[in-house]
């Protein structure tokens, strides 16, 4: 009896806080008794007296109180227990509960002051509760580690833990330890918030160079856009602290995402950016950067530092960011995931990324959810990501607020990967600094993301030139009546006699006169820089895009290669189709069957693995391929089991990562830009699942990968795989969009290829790494070509073949009889040939080129002066007119031509959609385009 009793102590919802989750498990028994652990069940029966039919669903508290009182319930009335006061306690147990679920809804963390109001079920008389009952002791559970209290007094904490500087969201929290982690770290504290004297200095001198820039360049630089962090000044004691707390336990690298709004403030009082430097930027007086030709904005730079800590150094990284606000955060993500491979076994514990956010932004941008959504992917999880908002309460200037989302809070997306939520007032630094250090402890032990809500607010407009008031009389009218968050903490202070006015006072006279001398503000940085890797590009910067690589590979190699990645495991099981596909490619390396292209691009992994380089490639559906053909990840049919052999070459090899990534293009194309833009010797590789479905992403193909390193000097060797083909499969099946890459294409900034033969993409995928050459590569990969007959190699073209920019006519046509040129680029040039070889046609050649971009003058002109008596240059392409490559490159072809050579197009006609959707009209279509090139008068000029 009295063991019985101990355990109904401990877990009925007559023991105070243990209700919430007895409600829930319970709830969980009596539908599913199976659901629940074999000790929950053993303890469900042994208070039900083993019987064995389902009690009714009614609400668990009652379900208890009636268990008190029946037969079974004796151990509740040895204990002096009534109906009355079992549900009085139960009651209490509730509202304990709700305090924990809601309480953040009246929480007093808004400097605005405006509140919601509070919901019915924080009144104590929702649940039967009196004034009576105020001085009633009852059991509180684990509520400040008391166990009883005064009803007046319960609710007193209650509100002080959940309902002052800090709301407190984390009961969405599926997962039972990490809620009662949550639950100890908040009760523990009961909103003691307080600092030692010490540390409260050090809080104040943050705030003062917090406001103490903004004033400084407000007053200095008249009119200058700076994006100001006035209002929000406590961001730089959240960061600091987080630096402070990542050092004591053991992190060696953070990663920043952010974007405008503070970033100057961050760079010089967090990263240590030299203000005479900034100074400079502000003046006009900028210092170019090789590879950097247009640069850019001074609040879209980015920055990285070793800041010395007592426990040593840290080195911060505050990511470019363009305007596009929080696409930033999935390049944080990929460099992160980069450094935490380079670091090895342990790197989830000693990098970690920061994102700072804007309110609007958070819950506006979709780019957020799917970062968010990745977060805990195999493929891209970095271990959990401390999340900050700084939330301004409005959007943008002339914003309502009620515009801005159509959630409770502009954090309620994080719900989405039940990250708890700490919604704290930013004019409370102590609360903020508590929930800094609460935010680091969580994702440290629960490799989680976490977020800040940094309420606030926007003391000027969207910019210094902006008036709010316009738009937002009001909200600006309480703003402009405010004292500054460094003006009320000083207060305090003072009045607490932690320091004295003229203490406070020369803080910012101190501050003030290192700006003046363009002295380093934040923290000092560490002499002797520990974790730089920039030198690892060093050999990469200023190089010709015609820099020689050799990627042909011994015959040996290869045959080892293949013999390896045919090994399985004892006892896996292929599916027939994938048997066949492998037996093909034993019969390939032994010179028996032609080469297709999922035997040559494994190859080209296979050599480079073996060589140490490491190989990445993510997409939809790249373990098998889009298309059927790489079958890089086997299946075991008799079990649920992967394969990767890539992984199982040689003990020495390089690293290879292959996932299947979630159905996202821009997220998942950021983390590979920011991948590759850490890793040089890794070959970072995105697949689209088809082309066309690139342009989900075109924020990071037009801000990134196109264009950053002639703005920030950025070097990246991205590929992108573009299937691409006009088959008939309608206009969201066609068409990678060629024209938008060749449009983006200037000052060599990357590489535009059409390969069309399994030697091409086994010479390209190498050249990509073995030659001294970092810029991205866009190919417009295959889909019918994969297995097209004609579209096969030779083990010699990959023992001794390179990477060929153009590939000239293969047959054996008198160079002397020919009066046409066709060029063409990808499938079409199948199409071509297969056609002209039927009329056996002996004044044309066809040519195709490989490398669009650059252009390759040289060999374009030494394929053309093979034919001396050459009339007329047709460029044929698949795409219509104002698509594909002819409005961009036409002038390439002029500009090489003698001038007599007649330039023609041949193809599809200008068209809105990229393709038809009629497969019949397709074909018709295709036939024209071909004989249109053959035959003569094609269309346009």
């Amino acid at each position: 009896m009295a063991s019985l009793l101990e355990q109904f102590r401990e877990t009925s919802s007559l023991y105070g806080s243990n209700a919430w989750f007895i409600e829930d498990l319970y709830e969980r028994y009596l539908k599913d008794p199976e659901s629940v652990d074999p000790d929950w069940r053993q303890r469900f029966r042994a208070l039900q007296n083993g019987a064995g039919y389902e009690t009714p669903h009614s609400p668990i508290v009652e379900r208890f109180a009636e268990l008190a009182l029946k037969s079974q319930g004796r151990l509740a009335q040895l204990q002096g227990f009534t109906e009355e006061s079992v549900k009085k306690q139960a009651a209490v147990a509730r509202l304990i509960n709700h305090y924990r679920v809601r309480g953040h809804q009246i929480a007093n963390n808004n400097p605005l002051g405006t509140t919601l109001p509070s919901p019915p079920d924080l009144d104590p008389a929702f649940y039967g509760l009196s004034e009576p009952d105020m001085d009633t002791w009852f059991d509180t559970g684990i509520l400040h580690g008391v166990d009883r209290l005064p009803l007046r007094e319960i609710i007193a904490n209650l509100k002080e833990i959940y309902c002052g500087s800090i709301g407190s969201e984390y009961m969405h929290i599926a997962d039972t330890p990490t809620r009662r982690w949550l639950i100890s770290r908040m009760e523990n504290a009961k909103g003691n918030l307080t600092l030692d004297p010490e540390k409260q200095r050090w809080v104040l001198k943050l705030l003062t160079a917090a406001e103490g820039i903004e004033v400084y360049l407000h007053n200095k630089f008249v009119g200058q856009k700076r994006f100001s962090l006035e209002g929000g000044e406590s961001l730089i004691p959240v960061l600091d602290e987080l630096i402070m707390g990542c050092s004591t336990k053991g992190v060696s690298e953070i990663v920043i995402g952010m974007a405008h709004r503070g970033r100057l403030n961050v760079l010089v009082n967090i990263l240590g950016k030299s203000p005479a430097q900034l100074f400079d930027e502000f003046a006009g007086n900028w210092a170019s950067t090789p590879g950097v030709s247009s640069g850019d904005v001074k609040y879209h730079m980015g920055f990285s530092s070793d800041i010395d800590t007592p426990t040593g150094p840290v080195h911060l990284t505050l990511a470019f960011n363009p305007s596009h606000l929080e696409i930033i955060n999935p390049v944080v993500e990929g460099s992160v995931r980069a450094r935490q491979d380079r670091a090895g076994i342990d790197g989830k514990e000693s990098v970690i990324p920061v994102l700072i956010h804007g309110d609007a932004s958070f819950s506006g941008q979709g780019i957020v959810m799917e970062t968010l959504n990745m977060s805990q992917t195999r493929a891209f999880e970095t271990g959990g990501t401390i999340h900050i908002v700084i939330n301004n309460q409005i959007g943008f200037t002339t914003s309502n607020p009620k515009d801005a989302r159509s959630t409770l809070y502009c954090t309620d997306i994080a719900s989405l990967i039940q990250a708890p939520v700490f919604h704290v007032n930013g004019d409370d630094p102590e609360a903020v600094v508590f929930v800094s250090k609460l935010a680091l402890d969580y994702r440290m032990t629960f490799k989680k993301d976490v977020v800040i809500d940094l309420i606030c607010y926007r003391r000027l407009g969207h910019n210094e030139a902006d008036e709010p008031a316009a738009t937002q009389p009001v909200m600006y009218k309480k703003i402009r009546s405010l004292k500054s968050t460094r003006t009320l903490y000083a207060e305090k202070l003072i009045a607490e006699g932690v320091l004295t006015a003229e203490k406070a006072a020369a803080m910012v006279l101190d501050y003030q006169r290192m700006l003046d001398e363009g002295l380093v503000v934040s923290r000092p940085l560490s002499q002797n820089p520990k974790y730089s890797y920039t030198h690892q590009w060093n050999n990469f910067h200023g190089r010709d895009w015609e820099v020689p690589g050799d990627t042909a590979v011994s015959l040996d190699r290869l045959r080892y290669c293949n013999d390896r990645m045919l090994r399985l495991p004892a006892g896996f099981e292929l599916h027939p189709r994938v048997a066949k596909v492998m037996d093909n490619r034993r019969k390939m390396a032994a010179g028996a069957l032609p080469l297709d292209w999922g035997f040559a691009e494994n190859m080209a992994y296979a050599t480079l693995l073996m060589e140490k380089y490491h190989v990445r490639l993510t997409g939809q559906d790249v373990g098998r391929g889009t298309f059927v053909h790489r079958h890089a990840v086997l299946h075991n049919q008799q079990k649920k089991e992967e394969y990767i052999p890539l992984r199982h070459l040689d003990k020495d090899q390089g690293r290879a990562d292959i996932y299947d990534s979630l159905l996202s293009e821009a997220g998942v194309l950021g983390f590979e830009y920011g991948y590759s833009t850490t890793m040089p010797n890794t070959l970072t590789i995105w697949e689209a699942q088809f082309g066309d479905f690139a342009n989900g992403a075109q924020v990071l193909i037009d801000q990134f990968i196109s264009s950053g390193e002639t703005k920030w000097g950025r070097l990246c060797g991205l590929v992108l795989l573009l299937p691409h083909g006009f088959e008939g499969q309608g206009p969201e099946h066609s068409s990678a969009r060629l024209e938008r890459y060749l449009q983006l294409c200037a000052e060599h900034n990357m590489q535009v290829c059409t390969p069309t033969t399994p030697a091409q993409i086994f010479h390209l995928l190498r050249r990509q790494l073995v030659r001294p050459y970092r810029k991205p590569l866009i190919v417009m990969s295959p889909k019918s070509l994969l297995r097209h007959k004609l579209a096969v190699s030779t083990l010699e073209d990959l023992t001794g073949g390179y990477f060929q920019t153009i590939i000239g006519e293969v047959d054996g046509i008198d160079p002397n009889q020919v009066t046409r040129f066709v060029l063409c680029a990808g499938k079409v040039y199948y199409d071509l040939l297969e056609a002209r070889r039927e009329a056996d046609l002996k004044h044309v050649v066809i040519a195709r080129i490989e490398q669009l971009y650059p252009f390759p003058n040289d060999q374009f002109k030494a394929e053309l002066a093979k034919y001396p008596n050459l009339e007329e240059f047709v460029w044929c392409q698949e795409e219509p007119k104002n698509q594909g490559v002819w409005y961009q490159s036409n002038h390439h072809f002029h500009d090489n031509l003698a001038p007599h050579i007649r330039v023609s197009y041949s193809g599809r006609e200008a068209s809105a959609a990229p393709a038809v959707g009629n497969f019949y009209v397709h074909i018709k279509q295709q036939k024209a385009v071909v004989d249109s090139a053959l035959y003569g008068n094609p269309a346009g000029n």
